[in-house]
């Protein structure tokens, strides 16, 4: 398994993530409401400002305080530009 970090020092199973995704629209605000109440969210953030959104294929959605490009990077994506 390998893992990567998703920032202050929190890491994740890099194999689990299906979408590195912002947390401004209202749809991902919602996911992550609704995360919340069935107790699948995972605050990673150490009170900081949430930058990014992952969502893994257990259904746990995982808050970080560090951009979605840094961690499409970690991730080694390719076609990671940031511009889309």
């Amino acid at each position: 398994m390998r893992l990567i970090n998703i920032g202050y020092g929190n890491m994740a199973a890099a194999e689990r993530i299906i979408s590195v995704v912002t947390p401004d629209s209202v749809p991902v605000k919602r996911l992550c409401q609704t995360a919340k109440e069935k107790e699948r969210l995972v605050d990673a953030t150490l009170g900081r400002r949430t930058r990014s959104v992952i969502i893994m294929d257990s259904g746990h959605i995982v808050l970080s305080a560090i951009l979605p490009e840094t961690i499409g990077n970690r991730l080694g994506g390719a076609g990671v530009t940031g511009n889309e």
